[in-house]
């Protein structure tokens, strides 16, 4: 029997990791019609393979079509024929849709919130025109386990970004599939599968406290290679008998 190659025995262990996460937290249903969020980086063109591929499969029947939200007022080249082109060889129309943002509007906000809600906001936007139900958005593992540490960390809160919510104010479901796949690994299909890096010149980009803490998660996969797992599996072992009691309002 013929040994696996290194790009097929990376596409087997994602397509594994792809169905079983999907199938677990029931992200992908009969009738679905599933928009995908592209931003031209490595985790978004790696959704689009595994979902194209996914949709190949007899059942649950689903339909996928991909957009990507340019944000004219900040210094990112996408290079939209790619990606088109991109999509298109995977059997899937890409949707091209262009906003912008003030960032003098609410200095509350950080300009890297106000993007992101206003790009959200868009494929919101667009999924509904397209008659979708839900959005697939690509992060990725080590994506939940930064929130889950930045929330813990800036905000008090033990929570992340699940691998599927339910957004009522839109009627839209948000997707994660990608939610239990390393970064590594989509990182390493990038490089096999040649995908072409989008031009980025966020000012904010390599300054911000998501970035620092991804170099946190770093430095624990480094004193433990078990930590991301025990990170992931701590969200649905929650010892609440070992926690302090919840103090009510005022107390």
């Amino acid at each position: 029997m013929a040994q696996r190659t290194e790009e097929e025995e990376l596409l087997h262990r994602l397509r594994h990791k792809f169905h079983k996460t999907a199938a677990e937290y029931n992200l992908i249903e009969e009738g679905d019609r599933i928009l995908i969020a592209v931003s031209g980086g490595k985790d978004s063109l790696a959704l689009l393979e595994l979902m194209a591929a996914r949709a190949r499969v007899l059942k649950p029947h689903f339909t996928i079509v991909a957009a990507h939200v340019v944000m004219t007022n900040i210094p990112y080249q996408s290079d939209v024929q790619y990606l088109t082109d991109f999509a298109r060889a995977l059997g899937m129309e890409m949707h091209i849709v262009e906003t912008s943002f003030d960032a003098t509007g609410d200095t509350r906000k950080s300009p890297c919130f106000l993007c992101s809600w206003n790009r959200r906001k868009a494929l919101f936007e667009t999924a509904k025109a397209l008659g979708c139900n839900k959005i697939a958005l690509g992060h990725h593992q080590d994506d939940v386990l930064v929130t889950l540490l930045m929330n813990m960390t800036f905000q008090g809160a033990f929570s992340t970004m699940p691998p599927a919510l339910k957004m009522n104010k839109f009627d839209m479901t948000i997707i994660r599939p990608l939610c239990r796949i390393e970064e590594k690994d989509i990182t390493r299909l990038a490089e096999l599968h040649e995908y072409r890096k989008q031009q980025k010149n966020c000012p904010h980009e390599h300054t911000s406290n998501r970035s620092r803490m991804a170099e946190v998660l770093h430095t624990l996969d480094q004193l433990n290679p078990e930590a991301r797992y025990n990170l992931w599996g701590s969200m649905t072992n929650v010892q609440t008998e070992l926690l302090p009691p919840r103090l009510k309002a005022g107390g």
